[in-house]
């Protein structure tokens, strides 16, 4: 596979891919695109808070990460401001919005703690990822617009 340098246009349609994505998740999910944070930098980040905590983690809130190296994977807070804990991965780079909400109901409904799991490496590159949300974006779809 041949890499090819970012572009300006490149960067621009992965900004609007990604966050109507996120928009189209974090509704999916249930709580909207002001839930939301987006990191450019590399590797690309996602954050989307959750609403609620897991019977299993009481009092730790809940979120969804998405990275390109790993894509989501379910969390939860720490009480000490340390990296979020990872209770599951989705497995897929970007899954359908709806494939997301049942992945947020299916760890919604664990009831014990389980280990960490090891993350997928669903690595590729960045012209690959903008061809993924091709069929998110429109110019006018920039989160916080």
């Amino acid at each position: 596979m041949t890499v090819l340098p970012m572009n300006t246009d490149h960067e621009y349609r992965l900004l609007c891919g990604m966050s109507a994505y996120l928009e189209a998740v974090s509704t999916a999910a249930g709580v909207g695109p002001e839930s939301c944070t987006l990191d450019l930098d590399r590797p690309m980040s996602a954050y989307i808070a959750l609403d609620g905590e897991l019977p299993a983690h009481p009092g730790r809130d809940t979120a969804l990460v998405w990275d390109e190296r790993h894509g989501w994977s379910f969390t939860i807070e720490t009480h000490s401001g340390e990296d979020l804990l990872v209770v599951a991965y989705l497995g897929e780079l970007v899954p359908s919005p709806g494939r997301v909400r049942a992945f947020v109901r299916a760890n919604r409904a664990r009831t014990t703690r389980t280990r960490p799991p090891e993350p997928p490496d669903l690595s590729s590159d960045r012209l690959d990822l903008i061809s993924r949300l091709h069929g998110y974006w429109t110019p006018q779809s920039l989160l916080g617009r």
